[in-house]
C-alpha cells in the first residue's frame, strides 16, 4: 500500500483567488505481497518499503544480539556488550560494508523509525529507573556510603571543569573547534548512573552483599548529587557563554518549576491510585495507561524547560512511591518489553553508528583516548581512596571503584545525544563507544575474577552443634517465607530444650520477594525499622514466635529481621546474617508443601535454589526441616510426649544431627530412640578419623542410654538399601520427627540401590526417602555440619 499525502498550501498562499498545484508524496510503508497485481506503481522490492524493512532489521539486531551473549556470557561479560557488539557488527564496520545490505536493509533513510523507537523505549528504561530507585536510601546510608559519594562525585567535578575551563585552552595541538567535544567527554565522565550499576551488580550477583549494597548506596548519592551540580554548572555555563545573565535565570526558574510540577503532581497521584488499591491486589490497567502517558507529558516537559528529554520521566518515577503496589505492577507490566525490547534497541542501533573503517585525525583521536583514559583513572582514585580510608577491604575497594566507574547505556545515550547534535564527529563517537565496550566488558571480568563472596565464610572455626559447649548458648537462625514455615520452626524450637545453663537466641529471619525497587533491604525490627509494605502476615509470624519467648521467659532470646530482595540473591542474607550472629545452624523450610490430607499444594524451584545455594555457603551448620504435622493420621492419638528418633549410619553430618538430638533428650517430655544401621559386610573407612570419631560419640551415646529412661540406643544390622529402607519405613509409623544426615560415603552397604532412585539429590538418600513418603504425619529434619574447607 502507498498512502498518498496531501500536503497543505503555505500560510501566504491561503488566498482563494489565487490557482494552487498541490504537492502530491508517495510513502512507501506497506508491502502489498507478493499476490498483489504488478502494476508500475508497486513494481518495488519488498525491503523498500519502510514497515517489511523496519522489521527485518529488528529481526536481524535481536537474532544477532541473543547470539552473542550467549557465546560470550561464557565469558562472563554482560549482555550490553553482546548488544553494541551487534550494532557495531551490523554497522560501517562490519556487514553495512556489503553492498546488497547496506542498500536494501541498512539505508539511512529507515533510521529515523529506529531512532523514534529507541528514544521511546530508552524514556520509559529511565522512567522505570527512577521507580526501582530508593530515595530513602539516601537517609539511611552510612558514612561510608555518604563519604565516598560526595568525594567521588566533588573531585572529579573540580578537575575536569578546572581543565575545560582552562586546561584546554594551555594545549595549541588541539583546534578550538574540538574544544566542546573534551568538554562533553569530560562532563559526562564526572557522572554516575545508578541504573548501569544496579543492573551491573545484579548481573555480577552481589547484589545482597556488603559491596553490593555500599556500591548502590554510594551510586544513588553520586548519581542525585552529580546530576544537581551539573545542572548548575550548565545553566551559570550558559549565562557566561551568551552574556545573558537574565537568560540563566529564566532558564533555571523554569527547570525548577518544572521539577516542582512533576513531584507535586506525581506524589499526590501516587498515593491516591495506592489508597483505591485493595491490599494484595495489582492497580488498576487504567492506572498504568495514565503512568504511561505521564512519561510522555513529563519528557515533554522537561525539554521545553531547556533540559534533557529524559529527565522529566526519570524525576516522574522518582517521585512516585514505590514498591507495592504500584511500583511492583509498573515494574511487572513494563520492564519485560522495555528490558527486553526497547532498551536493547537503542544500544544496538547506536552501536550501527560506529564505522572503525574510516579514521583520519588520528592525532585528535589519541588526545580522545588520552582524555578518556585520565578521567577514568581520577575518577578511579576518587572512589578508592576515600573507600580505604574508610577501612573498606582493598578487594573490597578495587572492586567497589571498578563498579562505579563502569559505563553502560546512560553514558551511551548521552555520547549518542552528542553525536546527533554535532558536538561529537562519526570518528569521535566510533572511539567513545569502543570505550565504552572495553570499559563495561573489563569491569565485569575484573569483579567477577576478584571478588568472591563465598570466601567471606570460609575459616577453619567451628560453628556448630557439636562442638558448641553443652553448657552454653545455642544459636539457630530460622528462615520463613510463609505463617506455615513459622509455626513448623516454632515446634522444632520447643523439642529443642532451652534451659538456664544453655539458653537459646533464635534469629528469625522473614523472606519478602523485591518488587519495584532496585535496592534489596535488610531490615531489623530490633533497632525499630519500619517499611512501608510490611503487613499483617509479617506481625501474625513475629507474634507466633513472641509466644514462644514468653513461654520461656528468661531461656529464649527472639530477634526478628526481614529482608527483601530477590529470590535469587536471598540465600546472600541468609548466610551474612548467619555469619554475622554466629550462628550455629540454620533451619531452612523445605520447599514442597502438604495440605491436610497428604496432597502437594507447593512446589517452589526458588526456595530449592535458595536451600541448594546455602547448602554451600553456609558459615554454619544447616538442617532442612521438612514439616508434616498438617497430614491428619487416624491411627496415632495426640500426646504431649514427642518421640523423636535419629538414623545414624556414620561421618560428620550424622554426628551433627546426634548433638542435636541430644540436646532434644534433655527435656523430659523427648524420648529420643537412636537407630544406628550396621551392614552385614562391613566396608573400610576411607577415612579411619571419621571412625574414630563415630565411635567416640556412639560410646558416648550408650552410656547416656543406660541413665537416662527417655533415651534408646538400638542398631539394626542390613544387607543393603533394600532393608535399610524397610526399617525406615516402619519408624516412620511411629516417631514424630526423624533427624538424618545429608552426606554418606557413597560406598555404604546400608545405602547400596538407594541413589539410583534418589530424585531430591540435596535431601541425601535417606533425606529423599523420607520427604517421599506423604501419607505420615512425621517431619524430618536434614542436618548438614559446617563446611570449614576453604571455598
Amino acid at each position: 500500500m502507498i498512502p498518498t499525502v496531501l500536503a497543505p498550501p503555505p500560510p501566504l498562499l491561503q488566498n482563494p483567488g489565487l490557482t494552487v498545484d498541490y504537492c502530491l508524496g508517495r510513502i512507501l510503508l506497506h508491502y502489498p505481497g507478493i499476490w498483489a497485481v504488478k502494476t508500475d506503481t508497486n513494481q518495488f522490492h519488498f525491503l523498500a518499503y519502510s514497515l517489511p524493512r523496519m522489521l527485518g532489521q529488528l529481526a536481524v539486531m535481536f537474532f544477532l544480539a541473543q547470539g552473542l551473549h550467549l557465546l560470550l556470557k561464557r565469558f562472563r561479560l554482560p549482555r550490553f556488550v553482546s548488544e553494541l557488539l551487534a550494532g557495531i557488527i551490523l554497522g560501517p564496520t562490519g556487514l553495512a560494508r556489503i553492498t546488497y545490505i547496506r542498500d536494501n536493509l541498512l539505508i539511512n533513510e529507515a533510521d529515523i523509525y529506529m531512532s523514534l523507537l529507541s528514544k521511546i523505549g530508552f524514556l520509559f528504561f529511565i522512567f522505570l529507573s527512577g521507580v526501582k530507585m530508593d530515595p530513602g536510601l539516601i537517609s539511611r546510608s552510612g558514612v561510608k556510603a555518604w563519604t565516598i559519594g560526595v568525594i567521588a562525585v566533588v573531585l572529579p567535578n573540580f578537575i575536569f571543569i578546572c581543565f575545560s575551563e582552562v586546561g584546554i585552552m594551555e594545549y595549541d595541538q588541539i583546534q578550538r573547534y574540538r574544544w566542546s567535544a573534551i568538554r562533553a567527554i569530560l562532563r559526562i565522565q564526572s557522572q554516575f548512573s545508578f541504573p548501569v550499576i544496579a543492573l551491573l551488580v545484579v548481573d555480577l550477583k552481589v547484589m545482597n552483599t556488603e559491596l553490593g549494597r555500599l556500591a548502590l548506596s554510594t551510586a544513588l548519592i553520586g548519581d542525585l548529587l552529580g546530576t544537581i551540580a551539573m545542572a548548575i554548572y550548565v545553566n551559570v555555563k550558559m549565562g557566561s557563554i551568551t552574556a545573558m545573565p537574565v537568560l540563566t535565570v529564566h532558564a533555571f526558574i523554569f527547570g525548577v518549576a518544572s521539577v516542582a510540577l512533576i513531584v507535586f503532581t506525581a506524589r499526590p497521584l501516587s498515593s491516591m491510585i495506592i489508597k483505591r488499591t485493595p491490599e494484595g491486589r495489582p492497580v488498576d490497567m487504567s492506572y498504568i495507561i495514565l503512568m504511561a502517558f505521564l512519561v510522555f507529558l513529563s519528557s515533554l516537559l522537561s525539554d521545553n524547560a531547556g533540559m534533557s528529554f529524559q529527565y522529566g520521566p526519570f524525576i516522574l518515577g522518582l517521585a512516585l512511591k514505590g514498591g507495592p503496589p504500584l511500583g511492583s505492577t509498573l515494574v511487572d507490566k513494563l520492564d519485560t518489553i522495555v528490558s527486553g525490547l526497547f532498551a536493547p534497541l537503542m544500544v544496538t542501533f547506536a552501536g550501527m553508528k560506529v564505522n572503525l573503517c574510516e579514521i583520519f585525525d588520528l592525532e585528535f583521536i589519541g588526545y580522545v583516548w588520552l582524555t578518556m583514559l585520565v578521567s577514568y583513572s581520577i575518577k578511579y582514585f576518587a572512589v578508592i581512596t576515600p573507600a580505604i580510608a574508610c577501612k573498606v577491604p582493598i578487594t573490597d575497594a578495587v572492586s567497589l571503584a571498578f563498579i562505579l566507574c563502569t559505563q553502560g547505556v546512560v553514558q551511551m545515550s548521552f555520547y549518542f545525544n552528542n553525536s546527533i547534535n554535532q558536538t561529537f564527529d562519526r570518528e569521535t563517537f566510533s572511539m567513545l563507544m569502543m570505550a565504552i565496550l572495553i570499559i563495561a566488558s573489563v569491569t565485569h571480568f575484573a569483579v567477577a575474577s576478584i571478588y568472591d563472596y563465598s570466601r567471606t565464610y570460609s575459616g577453619y572455626q567451628k560453628r556448630d552443634i557439636q562442638h558448641n559447649s553443652g553448657n552454653s548458648e545455642l544459636r539457630l537462625l530460622t528462615v520463613a517465607h510463609r505463617l506455615e514455615d513459622v509455626l513448623a520452626a516454632r515446634k522444632l524450637l520447643d523439642v529443642s530444650c532451652p534451659y538456664r545453663e544453655s539458653p537459646l537466641s533464635i534469629y528469625s529471619l522473614f523472606l519478602v520477594e523485591l518488587v519495584g525497587r532496585a535496592t534489596p533491604l535488610l531490615i531489623d525490627h530490633q533497632l525499630g525499622q519500619k517499611n512501608g509494605s510490611s503487613n499483617s502476615r509479617t506481625q501474625k509470624m513475629m507474634d507466633i514466635l513472641r509466644s514462644f519467648e514468653l513461654q520461656y521467659m528468661g531461656y529464649v532470646y527472639v530477634q526478628f529481621f526481614t529482608t527483601i530482595s530477590l529470590p535469587k540473591f536471598m540465600h546472600y542474607d541468609i548466610c551474612s546474617l548467619g555469619f554475622d550472629k554466629q550462628t550455629s545452624m540454620i533451619i531452612l523450610p523445605f520447599h514442597k508443601k502438604w495440605n491436610l490430607q497428604g496432597k502437594l499444594i507447593q512446589d517452589s524451584k526458588s526456595i530449592r535454589t535458595m536451600n541448594n545455594s546455602v547448602l554451600e555457603t553456609a558459615p554454619c551448620s544447616v538442617g532442612i526441616l521438612i514439616d508434616r504435622h498438617k497430614i491428619k493420621n487416624q491411627g496415632r492419638m495426640p500426646s504431649p510426649v514427642q518421640h523423636v528418633a535419629l538414623i545414624f549410619l556414620g561421618g560428620a553430618d550424622d554426628r551433627e544431627a546426634l548433638s542435636y538430638a541430644r540436646r532434644m533428650s534433655r527435656s523430659p517430655s523427648v524420648y529420643l530412640t537412636l537407630v544406628r544401621f550396621v551392614p552385614l559386610d562391613p566396608a573400610p573407612y576411607d577415612n579411619q578419623w571419621d571412625a574414630v570419631l563415630d565411635a567416640e560419640v556412639l560410646k558416648d551415646m550408650r552410656v547416656q542410654a543406660h541413665q537416662q529412661d527417655n533415651i534408646l540406643y538400638r542398631e539394626e544390622r542390613v544387607k543393603d538399601g533394600a532393608e535399610t529402607a524397610l526399617v525406615v519405613r516402619d519408624m516412620q509409623e511411629v516417631f514424630d520427627l526423624i533427624l538424618v544426615g545429608r552426606r554418606h560415603r557413597d560406598d555404604m552397604p546400608q545405602l547400596f540401590g538407594l541413589s539410583e532412585w534418589s530424585e531430591i539429590a540435596e535431601l541425601g538418600p535417606v533425606g529423599d526417602m523420607l520427604a517421599a513418603d506423604t501419607t505420615l504425619p512425621v517431619s524430618v529434619v536434614v542436618v548438614q555440619q559446617q563446611n570449614t574447607k576453604a571455598k
